[in-house]
């Protein structure tokens, strides 16, 4: 394994954000299998299992007598355990992805990433990454619900206007902060320092990123929605979710999920690499020196 290349490129580069994110994973399938494979794709197939284990049970269940009344009681116990495991998979998600970040950068230094040092840096870094998250969130929130009311107040043109007003500027502001996560894990600098350090190395290549992080999310997309697709026409075909089908269904959904954010969560370190030695000239053993 060979440290990535000292040389300063000139401008940010999809392809090679892409060629180097692709190298680091096929270089780490092992560490991937261990880290992912504990800390996301067993936590989101226990999840989905269970959801569409539930959802069986609400569709196969008598539609005669007491259906409405089953329905109701089983999803107030639904609603509430689903919310719970799914700010346990949030957390875990940003703990894999702090991971992956420290896993990249030791990779591309030519080191072999350990799981117990990644794991320990992760852990070090949640809180921050736990809040660079909640505002992520809260800023998409905000962003769909100016528009949702801009749509009802202004028949027409509401959604035009709040499109332009709120979720334009809220997915340019995304654009942005893209790469606050490796810096909070990698420079440290707490969830507002890391918001503003991400977007002064981001000014300039925003649409590169806006491109890159665009062509990831229309193939997630994809590949969700023909899986989707031939899962529903199974469940068509059976006239119901069965056994198997809740199982295949849980593992194929798991997979596609956890796939991608992994991808996502590499290109996403390997950009914030890319971005330093771009705007700065940072070469990868400068970063890795900070974890020493």
């Amino acid at each position: 394994m060979t440290s990535l290349a000292q040389v300063r490129p000139e401008k940010f580069r999809i392809g090679r954000v892409f060629n180097n994110s692709f190298a680091v994973i096929g270089r780490n399938l092992g560490f991937l299998a261990v880290v992912v494979g504990l800390f996301s794709t067993l936590p989101a197939l226990l999840y989905n299992f269970w959801n569409l284990s539930r959802v069986s049970t609400l569709v196969n269940v008598d539609s005669a007598g007491n259906a409405a009344a089953f329905e109701t009681s089983a999803m107030e116990d639904y609603s509430g355990l689903s919310i719970v495991a799914s700010l346990i998979i949030f957390g875990l998600a940003l703990l894999v992805q702090a991971a992956l970040v420290r896993a990249a950068i030791e990779d591309l230094n030519g080191k072999r990433p350990v799981i117990g040092d990644c794991i320990q840096s992760a852990l070090r870094s949640f809180f921050p990454t736990l809040g660079i998250g909640i505002l992520v969130i809260l800023v998409l929130v905000v962003g769909v619900f100016v528009m949702v009311f801009m749509t009802w107040a202004i028949p027409l043109l509401g959604w035009l206007i709040g499109l332009g007003l709120a979720l334009i500027p809220a997915f340019m502001w995304l654009i942005s902060v893209s790469v606050s996560v490796p810096i909070a894990v990698q420079e440290r600098l707490g969830v507002f320092g890391s918001i503003s350090r991400s977007r002064a190395l981001t000014k300039g290549s925003r649409w590169s990123i806006f491109w890159l992080l665009l062509i990831i999310g229309v193939a997630a997309m994809l590949i969700q929605a023909v899986f989707s697709v031939f899962f529903g026409l199974a469940i068509a075909t059976t006239g119901g979710i069965t056994g198997v089908g809740v199982l295949v269904g849980a593992i194929g959904s798991s997979l596609v999920s956890t796939i991608f954010s992994t991808v996502l969560s590499v290109t996403i370190a390997v950009a914030y690499v890319e971005l330093r030695q771009v705007k700065e000239g940072t070469s990868v053993d400068e970063l890795a020196e900070i974890f020493s």
